[in-house]
């Protein structure tokens, strides 16, 4: 059987830059292992799967797969699904709620200069761990010497980081994943997905980054909205109540530089909304032909 994708780079304004994604824009029919299969053919950071709303209040409901498995959400393929349904005229431009693993999730599409942009709301603050790996072990994951490392946490909203502040960007682009140091280190730990940055916490700032995820068949991701969300969130915690924004670039020392804005918000000392945002640009479009072993099989 025939379905509809199309093809998207994701917090970029150009062809062939940012965080590339496929979407089936009306997967109903596969089960769950075609999707997988599907997500390994692609062979992107993420494919996701729209499928009609549980709740009719919301506009559909999306399954993201990355070539090693299903996540619960994922800030470039909300980002991205969003701007191809608004694209493909499947969903007026504007607000809309997209269900998704973790539960509803706000999002807002418009249209500028001939350009496609969404943003996504999450209405809580990250999860944090109190265990964090040490600068040694993080160290050796990258290549880097311990007295590199300026700062350890970990937090997520959804897949979890390890979150290595480092000095200056030439750090960041030389650090190098070790895998066999990670598989030793931190692939069973509570954020086995490492995100290095340079650049401070605070408020304007710009934030350079890399993210590895070999847990989810990502050696490198070019772009993260989750890690966007998360190290926002992170930020507006640790400061005082009011907003606080972030401008992170991500994916230049592979080739394909991604622009991701963030924000978060804080009253009475806790985060209570978090915003991730960016451009899209449709790429391609096509259909796969999907066997029927990756099908639902009927029953009864």
């Amino acid at each position: 059987m025939r379905y509809d994708f199309m093809i998207l780079d994701v917090f970029t304004d150009r062809p062939f830059g940012g965080n590339q994604l496929a979407v089936l824009t009306d997967a109903r029919g596969i089960s769950a292992d075609g999707m997988q299969a599907i997500a390994r053919e692609f062979n992107f950071p993420e494919t996701t799967f729209v499928l009609p709303p549980d709740d009719p209040a919301n506009v559909r409901r999306v399954r993201i797969f990355t070539p090693g498995g299903e996540l619960p959400f994922a800030g470039h393929p909300t980002v991205g699904t969003a701007c191809a349904l608004a694209i493909a005229g499947k969903v007026p431009v504007g607000d809309a709620v997209l269900e998704e693993g973790v539960g509803p999730v706000a999002v807002t599409t418009w249209h500028e200069h001939g350009a496609y942009f969404a943003r996504l709301r999450v209405e809580r603050g990250p999860e944090t761990s109190d265990v964090v790996p040490t600068a040694e072990d993080v160290a050796a994951v990258l290549s880097l010497d311990p007295s590199e490392v300026l700062d350890l946490f970990c937090a997520g909203l959804g897949p979890r980081f390890t979150f290595v502040r480092v000095a200056s960007r030439e750090t960041v682009d030389r650090s190098q994943l070790d895998v066999a140091e990670w598989r030793r280190l931190l692939a069973d730990t509570w954020g086995a997905q490492v995100h290095v940055f340079a650049g401070e916490l605070k408020d304007g700032a710009e934030i350079y980054a890399r993210m590895f995820a070999p847990a989810f068949g990502i050696s490198e991701d070019p772009a993260t909205g989750a890690a966007a969300a998360a190290i926002v969130g992170t930020a507006a915690a640790r400061g005082s109540d009011g907003e606080i924004r972030l401008k992170i670039l991500q994916g230049v020392a592979m080739g394909r530089p991604s622009l991701l804005n963030a924000s978060a918000k804080v009253e009475g000392g806790a985060v209570f909304s978090i915003e991730v945002g960016g451009s899209c640009v449709l790429v391609a479009e096509g259909t796969i032909e999907v066997p029927g072993s990756s099908l639902d099989q009927p029953t009864g």
